[in-house]
């Protein structure tokens, strides 16, 4: 096996899949990569700041002689495609044909045509489950996401796929990923409940850790990490929001009472994360550092324009709330699920 690596990554046009390559590149290390995307006009605009990228392979992941193509010779191969919770209520075949069955021919493709390769997954705190009672969490405890939440059911198993494979494997469960830019104010955010606790990681600390991981494989070699900011990176949704407002100009964080779900979302403290920093050392971003950037991104102009009709905005945000729209038309399965037993 040769002593360069050569690095196949799907999921490249995304937020952290990007950011990995922008990394590698400015190491001046793309000739090292090579990338599995679905062949679109968007992956392909994506991919031109990147021309620097050993291979190109477009494909899906329901094709396993094209992922056999893209992984042969490979020395590791970073997992992150993947349909993430916002399109999961629009098409659950498709959350489980990509998130799993995409898992399981990879993994297919791979013991096939590169046994030897080392396959870095990205899991998610989704399958963890409500922790708002309990947000300490650590390795070991129950999934409880399993039970009520598709997404990270299929987390669960596509974890257990690459488990019962023959490679040599890691598996980073990802915290609240937070990056500039690919986080906007829509109705999705009253799915989370206010009093949830959050330990965010930046896009860009998750891209150093997979940058970092590549030398680091024998100290990951079949082990599961929870992945987060740490200490500095811990916050509740409501605080989160709070600053989010601020920052767009949108003023307090004023809605109807039933307008935010209570229950039965995910996130929590990572109370082992400290592990995998111990390893990598990839953390340089804090709640406060991750903010200065979010303010900064949002020009003046916009902030102060929208402080007029921040009032308008919040009424036609709170138009999109499914929770409230649940307690309002006396949907009781809707309202057990977001709220519990009101009293």
């Amino acid at each position: 096996m040769s002593n360069t690596p050569s690095i196949l990554i799907t999921g490249a046009t995304g937020a952290i899949g990007s950011e990995f390559l922008q990394q590698m590149k400015t190491l001046n290390r793309l000739n090292e990569v090579s990338v599995f995307v679905r062949d679109s006009k968007k992956n392909r605009k994506k991919l031109r700041e990147f021309s620097g990228v050993s291979s190109i392979f477009f494909g899906d992941l329901d094709d396993v002689e094209a992922l056999q193509n893209a992984v042969s010779n490979k020395t590791i191969v970073i997992h992150l495609a993947a349909v993430i919770p916002t399109v999961e209520a629009k098409n659950e075949a498709l959350v489980t044909k990509v998130n799993v069955e995409g898992t399981r021919n990879l993994v297919t493709a791979m013991e096939a045509a590169s046994p030897e390769a080392f396959l870095l997954f990205s899991s998610s705190v989704a399958i963890y489950g409500d922790r708002i009672k309990n947000p300490e969490i650590r390795l070991g405890d129950p999934l409880l996401g399993v039970s009520y939440d598709l997404y990270s059911r299929t987390k669960v198993a596509a974890e257990e796929i690459i488990q019962n494979s023959t490679l040599r494997w890691s598996i980073f469960r990802m915290s609240a990923i937070m990056g500039i830019g690919n986080h906007k104010i829509s109705g999705i955010m009253f799915q989370v409940p206010l009093d949830t606790h959050m330990e965010i990681t930046t896009v860009r600390d998750t891209a150093n850790a997979l940058v970092k991981s590549i030398e680091k494989q024998t100290a990951l070699h079949c082990k599961i990490f929870n992945m987060g900011g740490g200490e500095n990176c811990r916050i509740t949704y409501r605080q989160f929001m709070e600053r989010a407002f601020e920052a767009y100009g949108m003023g307090r964080l004023n809605f109807p009472k039933f307008a935010f779900a209570q229950q039965n979302f995910h996130c929590g403290y990572y109370m082992d994360g400290d592990d995998l920093e111990d390893i990598l050392h990839f953390r340089s971003d804090t709640m406060d550092s991750y903010f200065e950037r979010f303010r900064k991104s949002v020009p003046t102009l916009q902030r102060i324009a929208t402080i007029p009709f921040a009032g308008i905005v919040k009424w036609f945000l709170t138009r999109l709330s499914e929770p409230l729209k649940a307690y309002k038309n006396g949907d009781q399965e809707q309202i057990k699920f977001y709220f519990g037993d009101i009293k």
